[in-house]
């Protein structure tokens, strides 16, 4: 996983990174956005119809192991399940193609709400300087596509197995008779969807989220439907913003099972660094201008966790 080659997204990057921890405080060895999570062990298999779409390994291998993340957000590690605060929930799912001669890998990253505060590095490093500073009100008040993330409903959901989860940025699948398509990753719970009100949140500790996969673990494998929402032409496929019709087709991709949870889920957590570009033969990153600066903040922030 390499650096941007353009300077100013790295220093981009770089600025949201620090701005992240002025606003959440410095914890050294944790992630400065979406700090606390589980890691958890699975399987991704295929449908037909991923195969047709694109030559990716994982969508025409009859299964791939997979390593996923829940997540809550914010920078805080010790932040209460019950906070609203902790929305939109995060959902990294790395699938494992080859361990020899060496290890490759290709990863999704997506959250609960299908949205980001803004098109490009410059926007998010401006919303969050204005969260920094106090400002987020006037920041917002000229901002309006800050304003319908901010305002977007963001439900705490009954557990992390029973959410749904957005894949932000735009793709180009390339299928093995080079045909092209523009997708946006959407992921689906098998159990189905079930939020929580105020009332029934008041009943829930602190900690009933995570405390609550190992439960979830004990009745069988947690599953998800990966799934792709397909682009027509003329759809904006560089500014994560412009949201598609909702009569866009949606295609079965495969099938998420999530059957442990991790091993040395401390050195795991410190040393794995997804990354929101697929870098894989079959799927490629769009023109979306955010794509690079979300990779720089991943690798930056990875390596000082790393260091730390």
């Amino acid at each position: 996983m390499p650096l941007p080659s353009d300077e100013k997204v790295v220093q981009t990057s770089s600025a949201i990174v620090s701005t992240l921890h002025d606003i959440f405080g410095p914890h050294p060895g944790i992630r400065p956005a979406h700090a606390k999570g589980v890691l958890l062990n699975g399987t991704f298999t295929p449908t037909e119809a991923a195969k047709a779409l694109s030559k990716a390994p994982h969508f025409n291998n009859a299964s791939t192991p997979i390593i996923a993340r829940f997540s809550s957000s914010t920078g805080i590690p010790d932040l209460p399940d019950t906070d609203p605060n902790g929305n939109p929930r995060g959902f990294a799912v790395r699938f494992k193609l080859a361990e020899t001669p060496r290890r490759v890998h290709t990863d999704i990253v997506s959250h609960s709400v299908d949205g980001f505060p803004g098109s490009t590095g410059q926007d998010a490093l401006e919303f969050f300087t204005a969260l920094k500073d106090g400002t987020i009100g006037e920041y917002l008040a000229s901002h309006p596509k800050a304003q319908a993330f901010l305002q977007a409903p963001k439900p705490t959901p009954a557990s992390f197995g029973k959410e749904k989860y957005f894949g932000v940025n735009a793709f180009r699948f390339v299928a093995a008779d080079g045909k092209e398509t523009f997708i946006r990753y959407r992921i689906v719970p098998s159990a189905g969807e079930e939020y929580l009100d105020d009332a029934a949140l008041k009943e829930k500790s602190a900690s009933f989220l995570y405390d609550g996969v190992p439960e979830l673990l004990k009745a069988g494998p947690i599953v998800f439907k990966l799934n792709a929402q397909i682009a027509e032409d003329g759809d904006v496929t560089d500014d994560n913003t412009v949201k598609w019709p909702a009569e866009r087709k949606v295609v079965e991709l495969g099938t998420i099972k999530l059957g442990s949870i991790a091993d040395d889920q401390a050195a795991q957590q410190k040393r794995i660094i997804f990354d929101p570009i697929p870098r894989v033969d079959g799927i490629e990153a769009s023109a979306d201008p955010l794509l690079e600066v979300r990779a720089g903040i991943y690798l930056l922030s990875g390596r000082e966790r790393r260091a730390a």
